[in-house]
C-alpha cells in the first residue's frame, strides 16, 4: 500500500499507509487524535528514462523499503 504524507498543526508530520482511494480522507492524528487532512505536495514525479523512479509515484505516494506492491 502507498504510504502519504499528513501534518497535524499542533503535532507535526507523519506518514500513514492507507488504501489509494482513501488517500485525501481525513485521518486521526497517532498523537492527539485530531482529524488531519492530507499534505498535498503539488505535480507527481514520472520514472526516469531507465525506469526507476525516486520521490513520489503517480497518486503522490511513496514506497516503503520491502513493499510488495511493486
Amino acid at each position: 500500500m502507498p504510504i502519504y504524507d499528513y501534518e497535524c498543526a499542533d503535532c507535526g508530520a507523519f506518514e500513514v499507509m492507507r488504501r489509494i482511494a482513501e488517500r485525501d480522507d481525513p485521518v486521526d492524528c497517532p498523537q492527539c487524535s485530531g482529524a488531519v487532512e492530507r499534505i498535498h505536495t503539488g505535480a507527481p514525479m514520472l520514472a526516469s528514462s531507465d525506469g526507476n523512479s525516486d520521490g513520489e509515484g503517480a497518486y503522490g505516494m511513496r514506497h516503503r523499503a520491502g513493499c510488495s506492491c511493486c
